[in-house]
């Protein structure tokens, strides 16, 4: 066939046998009681691999697909498996991975009212159901993102603006933003895109308290550059530490600051009873950040930005256009495009608002304090080794320890030990300057014995 004659729409033809084949391979991972664990790539191999794919005629689906299955998916660590116990695991639901199909199958958008009703308003009661976790009003609201980074960025952009809007009306002079040290990287990052100089708190332990804050911000003087919001975090990645939310909150409020809750990892304890009560402070954030697809069982890519008041984000981040003009008609649509830095999206709080009307919110609450209940298992068993002790004691689901006279190698050695046979994947991470050891629970999955096999390795 001549280029000339070649059908154009034959790539968007319903095809039976490429839809039972990719079909089959889902549900085989589906059902998989276990997701492997996989290896890291190797190079060589993979780019092998996809040497000379991408042609001119095309590849069989099937080819393609085993290739994919023996090559690349092996190379591939999988996050969502019970033995990944590495920087944040994520372990989506059934409920969510499925319904996450058909977002992309029927390529949902969640742009604006005017084009997507339907999947804003069931993304609108998921973030409400978040929202009320946390004790926020009933106006409170936001979208969601595609991560943590892309969630502190966006309201750190409000927190900027807010402030510059109160001192000078407006005007792009300079101010600052509180953080600790163990904040997030994505806060000094989002910083510095917004040309915003942090003002970095002393603490005297790894917690955020009240007292540091308001002992910071007494040193600025009326000459100093001002200081227009702080920072806590509710789950810190490496050490799941809570800050002292309700202190911060009181020194935000007396000093007239944006109050932003980083709680990507941590967030999801507010639905655990057994640690709700170290997240007291978190309902007076001026802004939230949590990712669904770490402890709320999503999948990959999924964050919630909440606004107390989302007018104020809506006044930031609303982009003007002439094509635009039709999204914003009435004043009160509410378009996801509002309320952070994006246009397109995809409807990305789908699959967690699925499982949510699906499995329930008992069910969330239960996998949560499996993850602490797990936590406190095995500190517990840190405690009682003669060759194991914690670096600090546990907050939320992730412990932190020490091999008492091992060296940065033999933890290196270890995770490439533990990797190889396909006991766990475990990284290790630098405390005061120090290499130790470190487990993050997340997925409920995860037992007792498969922890016991990585401390008995050890």
């Amino acid at each position: 066939m001549t280029h000339g004659s070649t059908d154009p729409n034959r790539m968007h033809q319903f095809d039976p046998a490429l839809t039972e084949l990719i079909f089959d391979y889902m549900r085989t991972r589906l059902s998989m009681p276990e997701v492997p664990l996989d290896f890291p790539g190797n190079s060589t191999e993979i780019l092998s691999a996809l040497d000379g794919l991408i042609s001119a005629e095309g590849n069989s689906a099937l080819d393609v697909l085993n290739m994919y299955d023996e090559v690349l998916s092996r190379s591939v660590l999988s996050g969502d498996s019970p033995r990944f116990l590495a920087f944040i695991p994520t372990a989506p639901t059934k409920a969510a991975l499925l319904f996450d199909m058909i977002v992309s199958c029927a390529s949902l958008q969640g742009i604006s009212w005017l084009e997507a009703a339907g999947a804003v308003a069931a993304e609108n009661q998921v973030l409400r159901w978040m929202a009320d976790a946390a004790g926020m009003p009933a106006g409170a609201g936001g979208t969601f993102v595609s991560g943590g980074s892309a969630a502190n960025l966006a309201a750190l952009t409000v927190a900027r603006d807010m402030g510059r809007q109160r001192l000078f009306a407006g005007s792009r002079k300079p101010v600052r933003i509180a953080m600790s040290k163990q904040a997030h990287s994505s806060i000094g990052n989002s910083l510095s895109i917004l040309d915003v100089e942090p003002l970095i708190i002393d603490t005297a332990s790894y917690r955020l308290t009240g007292e540091d804050a308001r002992r910071a911000l007494a040193q600025v003087g009326p000459d100093d550059i001002p200081v227009v919001g702080i920072v806590a975090t509710s789950g810190t990645t490496n050490g799941g530490i809570v800050d002292d939310l309700a202190g911060v909150a009181e020194v935000a409020a007396e000093y007239n600051l944006w109050f932003h809750v980083d709680a990507a990892y941590g967030g999801a304890g507010l639905l655990a009873p057994s640690v709700r009560h170290i997240f007291d402070g978190v309902q007076h954030a001026d802004s939230i950040t949590m990712d669904p697809h770490k402890w709320w069982f999503a999948p990959f890519d999924v964050a919630a930005i909440i606004y107390r008041n989302p007018a104020l984000a809506k006044a930031v981040h609303t982009q003007d256009a002439s094509y635009l003009d039709v999204l914003h008609t009435t004043g009160d649509e509410w378009n996801p495009t509002d309320y952070a830095y994006h246009l397109t999206r995809r409807a990305r709080g789908l699959p967690l608002w699925f499982s949510v009307v699906v499995n329930g919110t008992d069910a969330y609450r239960d996998a949560v304090e499996a993850s602490l209940t797990l936590t406190r298992q095995v500190a517990e068993l840190i405690r009682n080794s003669d060759k194991l002790e914690l670096v600090i004691e546990p907050t939320l689901s992730v412990i932190v320890w020490r091999r008492i006279g091992w060296t940065a190698a033999d933890y290196t050695e270890m995770q490439n030990r533990l990797i190889e046979s396909q006991t766990a994947f475990v990284t290790p991470t630098s405390w005061d300057g120090e290499t130790v050891g470190r487990f993050a629970f997340v997925h409920p999955a995860t037992t007792l014995s498969m922890v016991q096999e990585v401390l008995d390795a050890l």
